[in-house]
């Protein structure tokens, strides 16, 4: 009878897993389904707003999401991409259903240089006779920045505009490793090389306040020269509202010309009907930039059969595959290989996005790139940043082409290795090592460093310091000398960038395109966007949970102190000599 109960208990139970199984299948099957509809579902109407809501993540390249399982649980990366939000707005200057553009946007995920992207297109948008405006119930000032390309800016009566100028903070944990045991070993080069400084220091170098400082009033000036030609407000008194507050609240903001008015959103929706022409009585059509995108208005269209393939390195650069969020040699030697031997393919620009990372990756993507411009021309476009690793693999192009805000540069090279010696001894752990050689064990995090593998490792840092300086000497046609002095790690914006000779041009990835078409010598042509991100069923899985992961973690610590775990997490990830931007600094 007992043998009978537990067949039974286990025919049940396989059949209760086939029929799990089975859900599972068909809401994959139903999601991958409609990945194959048609966008044109979403209806862009007539006299329609364009609203530009921006408060999703903003990265130069957000491939839709394939990943079913992401979908299903609800945990698909909020996202939208750089290039489909400038398509968007080009398609809405030509669109008869699209009278004007609303900005709508409270908290901004994206870059500097990001948003002085699209504030430049909002420009020429604005050419067309139509108009843009912009609405906030408060205004932080990424978002005021762009905004103030708008005819008119109107903020809640009750709320505030955050405009104070910019800053950043960086951590530092000398004291932490001294009290805990737990520490890292550092071996660098440059004077500016400062990504190890918060780990030898409890405060900030003079070199490297004079960097920081030097590259916030550079992107501060570019902000403050576009909003106030937009205000008809000249740079002096700018910075003495910055200074002084005096945009704080509504009245003061409209006080000092920064604002038009202050409005509830009902007011400002019969400002838009006025605007539009739009009679009272009548409902005024919208559709936002996510759903206008979803439509179609998201690509260009061209009969042309040139392309240029526009190649996203975004993210950190690690040794592997790499994927959408960071920077691995084999996807964008894949790309490459693929730009390369397309004979639509005409020209190629590498869009770079990227803080740096490890030297041996960056190497082999330098290299790649090497090969390919033998073939067809090459044009670099930096967007955020292209620093340090990010640099590497810019430095040989035909063609380097940065936003004004870029941060680029930091030429420079760290190795950083954890040590736990302290920490064991105060617990109780001893650890004793057996070798064949004298050299046989490398490194031990359980012992002190010594001055043989210190003396090995710096040798190695200033061999890839010189390799790195060479290949940007070899491809910006300056001396070693010349590079070295303006390298250091040192970092740059892309105005100064362009008055040291670290790139040619300013101007976003647009001007980068054209630049490309020039030196393939055609006119009219479409891009094909790589890499081809084709996730692996690990990867499918291992994405939903590590959300779920730091959700918890969020909730359990709260979002400053997930902010300090990460950075422990990040630096547990740098293997190898490391090409990287001297910091992590968040700009506010």
């Amino acid at each position: 009878m007992t043998f009978l109960r537990e067949l039974l208990a286990v025919i049940i139970g396989v059949f209760i897993s086939f029929m799990i199984m089975f859900f599972v299948f068909v809401a994959i099957g139903s999601v991958i389904s409609s990945s194959f509809v048609d966008d044109s579902t979403v209806v862009v109407k007539k006299n329609s707003v364009l609203v530009l809501k921006l408060e999703d993540l903003i990265k130069d390249y957000a491939p839709k999401n394939e990943d079913p399982f992401s979908q299903i649980l609800g945990l698909e990366e909020k996202k939208m991409g750089l290039d489909n939000i400038l398509n968007a707005i080009d398609n809405a200057k030509y669109d008869d259903q699209i009278i004007g553009i609303s900005i709508e946007s409270l908290m901004l995920q994206g870059g500097v240089a990001q948003i002085q992207e699209i504030r430049d297109k909002l420009y020429e948008f604005k050419e067309s006779g139509k108009f843009v405006t912009a609405f906030a119930d408060v205004y932080e000032q990424k978002n005021f920045y762009l905004s103030s390309v708008a005819d008119s800016i109107y903020v809640n009566p009750e709320g505030q505009i955050d405009f104070r100028g910019l800053s950043g903070e960086v951590l530092f944990f000398k004291d932490f490793q001294e009290k805990y045991g737990l520490k890292m070993e550092v071996i660098r080069h440059g004077k500016y090389k400062s990504a190890v400084e918060p780990f030898l220091a409890n405060e900030m170098s003079e070199a490297n306040r004079e960097q920081t400082e030097a590259f916030l009033k550079s992107i501060w000036s570019e902000m403050t020269t576009d909003m106030g030609d937009n205000r008809n407000i000249d740079e002096v008194q700018i910075n003495y509202i910055a200074d002084e507050l005096l945009a704080r609240t509504p009245d003061l903001a409209i006080e000092n010309k920064m604002i038009t008015g202050k409005l509830y959103k009902d007011e400002y929706a019969k400002v838009l009907k006025q605007l539009g022409g739009i009679s009272e009585e009548s409902v005024l059509n919208a559709v936002t930039v996510k759903n206008y995108i979803a439509s179609g208005k998201g690509r260009l269209v061209s009969s042309s059969t040139d392309r240029i393939a526009v190649i996203y390195a975004q993210g950190e650069i690690k040794y592997g595959k790499g994927d959408e969020d960071y920077i691995g040699p084999e996807l964008i030697i894949e790309s490459l290989k693929k730009a390369r031997k397309s004979k639509q393919v005409k020209a190629i620009v590498l869009r770079v996005n990227s803080p740096g990372g490890s030297a041996l990756a960056s190497d082999i993507i330098w290299r790649e790139i090497e090969v390919t411009k033998k073939e067809k021309p090459v044009v670099v476009s930096m967007g955020n940043m292209a620093a340090s690793g990010g640099y590497y693999i810019s430095c040989n192009a035909d063609k380097i082409i940065a936003d004004p805000t870029t941060i680029t540069g930091s030429i420079g090279v760290f190795g950083m290795i954890p040590n736990i010696n302290e920490f064991t001894n105060r617990i109780g752990i001893h650890a004793e090592q057996v070798g064949t050689n004298k050299r046989s064990l490398n490194y031990s995090l359980f012992e002190p460093m010594t001055d043989d593998f210190y003396n090995v490792t710096k040798e190695g840092v200033e061999r890839v310091y010189v390799t790195f300086v060479s290949k940007v000497a070899k491809g910006r046609g300056m001396t070693f000398e010349e590079v070295d002095a303006i390298a250091q790690g040192r970092v740059w914006t892309g105005t100064q960038a362009l008055e040291n000779g670290l790139v040619d041009e300013l101007g976003g990835l647009e001007d980068a395109l054209k630049a490309a078409a020039q030196l393939a010598d055609i006119q009219d042509f479409r891009t094909r966007s790589y890499p081809d991100y084709n996730k692996e069923l690990k990867d499918m899985f291992s994405g939903p949970f590590a959300s779920v992961k730091q959700q918890l973690l969020e909730d359990e610590i709260g979002l400053e102190n997930l902010k300090i775990y990460n950075q422990f997490q990040q630096f547990s990830e740098w293997k190898g000599l490391q090409t990287r931007l001297p910091f992590l600094l968040e700009i506010r």
